[in-house]
C-alpha cells in the first residue's frame, strides 16, 4: 500500500510545482506524452522491468520515481510496525506522506507549495480533534487544544526566526513555506513535536549545510527537508525521548 501512494505521491510532485491537475489526464511520459500502460506503472517493479526508460521514446525515467515508492514503503511499514493499525498510525503516515511529498519539492523548486501545508494544518486540527489519542489526550477538548498550540507555536516560532533574521542579515532569512510546514508539523504533534522538530531540524540541517558550504560555497539550502527530517525522528523517537525525560524529572523529584 505504501509504494502504491508513493506512485500518487510522485505525480503530486510532479505536477503540483506546474500547477497541473493531480487527477487528469492520466499517468503519461513526460517526453513523448504518451499514456502509461497499466503494465508499466506498477510500483518499483515496472521501473527495473522497463530497465529505467520510457518503453516508446526510451526516455529515460528519473530515479525519482522507484525511490520515492521505496521510501513511502519503508514509512508505511514502520508506522504499522509502531502503532499498529490505529488512527495514531493512520495519521502519521498521512503527515509522513505530505512530508515527503514537501521534502522532494522543496529540494527541486526551493518552494513548498501551500496546497498541502494549508489543507494539511486543517487536517491535523480535525483529526487531533475528533481523535484526541493522535495528541496523547482521551477528550476532545485536549486534542483540540494541543493541535491549536502546535499550530500557533510551530508558525510563531519561526516568524520570529524569520523576522530577527531578516532585520539582522538584511534579506529574507527563512520562507513563508517553511512557517506553514512547522505549523501542520505542530497540528498533528502538538507543541512536544514543534520543539523537537526545530531542534532536530536545524542540527541535521547546519551538518549537511556545512558540508554543502565547503564542497560547492553554496550558503543557501531549503530548510523544508530539513524539518521534515525532525518531525520524521520525533514520531519514532521523540515522543519517547519526552516520556524518558518525564521520568527522569519524576524520579529526580
Amino acid at each position: 500500500m505504501g509504494a502504491i501512494v508513493g506512485s500518487f505521491l510522485n505525480v503530486c510532485i510532479v505536477r503540483i510545482p506546474m500547477k497541473q491537475s493531480i487527477a487528469f489526464p492520466s499517468s503519461h511520459c513526460m517526453q513523448c506524452l504518451k499514456p502509461i500502460l497499466w503494465h508499466d506503472n506498477i510500483p518499483i517493479v515496472s521501473f527495473f522491468a522497463l530497465g529505467g526508460k520510457c518503453r516508446h521514446c526510451h526516455a529515460r525515467i528519473s530515479w525519482q520515481y522507484p525511490l520515492v515508492e521505496a521510501a513511502t514503503a519503508l514509512i508505511f511499514t514502520a508506522c504499522f510496525a509502531v502503532f499498529g493499525f490505529s488512527a495514531k498510525g493512520i495519521f502519521y503516515m498521512a503527515l509522513s506522506s505530505m512530508l515527503l511529498v514537501e521534502s522532494v519539492i522543496d529540494t527541486r523548486f526551493q518552494i513548498i507549495p501551500d496546497k498541502i501545508t494549508l489543507p494539511g494544518i486543517l487536517a491535523g486540527l480535525l483529526a487531533s480533534t475528533f481523535f484526541p489519542s493522535l495528541q496523547d489526550e482521551k477528550i476532545w477538548r485536549a486534542g483540540f487544544l494541543q493541535s491549536l498550540l502546535g499550530i500557533l507555536l510551530g508558525g510563531g516560532i519561526l516568524f520570529l526566526v524569520a523576522t530577527v533574521g531578516e532585520w539582522f542579515f538584511k534579506k529574507e532569512a527563512m520562507g513563508g513555506g517553511d512557517l506553514k510546514l512547522l505549523a501542520m508539523i505542530g497540528a498533528f504533534t502538538g507543541w512536544k513535536g514543534v520543539l523537537w522538530t526545530l531542534f532536530a531540524g536545524s542540527f541535521v540541517g547546519a551538518i549537511f549545510g556545512l558540508y554543502q558550504r565547503i564542497k560547492s560555497g553554496k550558503e543557501e539550502i531549503p530548510f523544508g527537508p530539513y524539518l521534515a527530517a525532525g518531525a520524521f525522528l520525533y514520531l519514532f523517537l521523540g515522543q519517547r525521548f519526552f516520556e524518558w525525560y518525564a521520568g527522569l524529572i519524576g524520579f529526580a523529584g
